[in-house]
């Protein structure tokens, strides 16, 4: 990803409106991201749990989502999922989210929704949490492949917004 300015981050949401989005809050860190090797930023909003916030580049700009988590959470004794990053963690680790629809659909109040990373760190984990069967490949290769593949989910889930 392109380094981006706070400006740009918040006018990259596409199913919120601009004063949700001049509102929410950016990552602690977020001065201090660095931003190449991030195929998508995502958060938590510590002042809302529930909320979280996904910003991915398609077509060289930055758009952005905001998703909300379920109340609800699997048990630490179940394993589950993440369908963006697939790395598989306890169920505590992942957590259903939603997604308003933009448009009429939004409006409607229709929603999409898929199981991701709980505190939303798939950028992260593509290059941590290798799993067993790829540990004898590559490293650089099996993160290049893993990076790639959850830029596209990403944009996947993206789109499912969009339509």
């Amino acid at each position: 990803m392109h380094a981006l300015t706070e400006q740009q981050v918040r006018r990259s949401f596409v199913n919120c409106s601009q004063g949700e989005a001049k509102g929410l809050t950016l990552p602690k860190d977020f001065a201090d991201l660095d931003w190449e090797p991030l195929e998508v930023l995502g958060w938590r909003d510590p002042k809302a749990p529930l909320r979280g916030y996904l910003v991915v580049e398609t077509d060289d700009r930055p758009v952005g989502i905001a998703v909300r988590a379920a109340e609800s959470r699997m048990s630490v004794r179940t394993t589950a999922m993440c369908l963006l990053c697939q790395t598989a963690q306890s169920g505590d680790g992942v957590s259903l989210f939603t997604a308003k629809r933009t448009g009429a659909a939004g409006r409607n109040g229709n929603t999409v929704g898929t199981y991701m990373c709980a505190d939303l760190g798939c950028a992260r984990r593509v290059r941590t949490d290798i799993p067993p069967w790829l540990q004898d490949r590559d490293p650089g290769e099996v993160v290049a492949e893993r990076s790639a593949e959850l830029r596209e989910r990403v944009r996947g889930f993206v789109d499912a917004v969009r339509r």
